[in-house]
């Protein structure tokens, strides 16, 4: 599907470019599965945020949904909440709706008995584009978003789109990245020629701005730490390319990288190794916000509610 948010050639060169983003996780479609075990470990310490949470959802999106292993999820505790799954790249929807269709969630397989069916039905899936939502205003009840935020440029564009998806009460739970990220790739390449190596990530406490500034009410931002380690450099570069989430930013270099060039960086992250094994921080931002009643109008009025005295609220 066509992105309407096109890389533009004199933006930020840290800025993602989208069409890269699609077309790499595409190609990483067949291979996600088995390389995305820190995407599912976030995606279920976010799943027990929801534990807290109050809320009974009719209609779920999962934006950014990949191969689809949270919606599985979502149907389990939610039974009876029409599922929605959207994702950027094409094969990435099949492979979501090959695991719907298959019923390939084993905590989907053993809960449906206990939940009395999924009343909700089989998910949607749609190929789409996060910054364009094709949903109707106020439809949906809770957004849900694990680690797709830090492909989005215009993240107060996303933060819009949602709050205009979701139903007045409705809850936006999500997951990011933050500048900690992969810093040890970062500092790997940093002086080794031309062009960037590694996204520009947005701080928990301007993402939380953003929320307020965008009208959602009583955010709720949290962060955490997490180190994955390797056998080698090239393990872990390999493992950011098998989940699609290798360099994608505008300025990255479009040749090959130079033989001295990739053995220098190589060197820099094997001084970093610890008992053998080479470590990759993750700095993880969690954030829910819930969507308010409007205070103005589209027009920009404001909304003032008028009550006969003694009335009940």
């Amino acid at each position: 599907m066509a992105d309407r948010h096109e890389a533009d050639p004199q933006a930020d060169p840290q800025a993602v470019d989208p069409r890269a983003v699609r077309a790499g996780f595409a190609r990483a479609a067949a291979s996600y599965d088995r390389a995305a075990a820190l995407q599912r470990e976030i995606g279920s310490r976010m799943m027990q945020r929801l534990d807290v949470v109050r809320i009974a959802p009719r209609a779920i999106l999962d934006a950014g949904c990949g191969t689809g292993e949270a919606l599985a999820e979502l149907a389990a505790r939610y039974p009876h909440a029409r599922l929605l799954g959207i994702d950027c790249a094409y094969p990435m929807v099949a492979s979501a709706r090959r695991r719907s269709d298959a019923g390939a969630s084993l905590l989907r397989r053993l809960l449906r008995p206990v939940a009395g069916g999924l009343g909700g039905g089989a998910p949607w899936l749609v190929c789409a584009d996060l910054l364009a939502l094709p949903l109707a205003p106020r439809s949906i009840d809770l957004v849900w978003s694990n680690l797709a935020l830090q492909w989005v440029n215009d993240l107060p564009a996303a933060f819009e789109g949602f709050r205009r998806v979701l139903r007045v009460g409705g809850l936006l739970s999500f997951t990011t990245f933050g500048p900690d990220t992969l810093r040890e790739v970062r500092e790997a390449f940093a002086g080794l020629g031309p062009g960037t190596h590694t996204s520009r990530f947005i701080d928990m406490h301007d993402i939380g701005d953003m929320l307020v500034h965008g009208g959602f009410a009583d955010p709720v931002m949290d962060m955490e730490t997490l180190t994955l380690t390797y056998a080698t450099p090239q393990a872990m570069l390999g493992e950011l390319k098998a989940i699609g989430a290798s360099n994608r930013t505008l300025g990255r270099p479009r040749g090959l990288t130079g033989r001295k060039t990739w053995a220098a960086m190589l060197a820099r992250l094997e001084v970093l190794a610890k008992d053998g094994r080479i470590p990759a921080t993750f700095e993880v931002v969690y954030g829910h916000a819930w969507k308010a009643e409007p205070t103005r109008t589209p027009e920009g009025h404001a909304i003032v509610t008028l009550m006969r005295p003694g009335a009940a609220r």
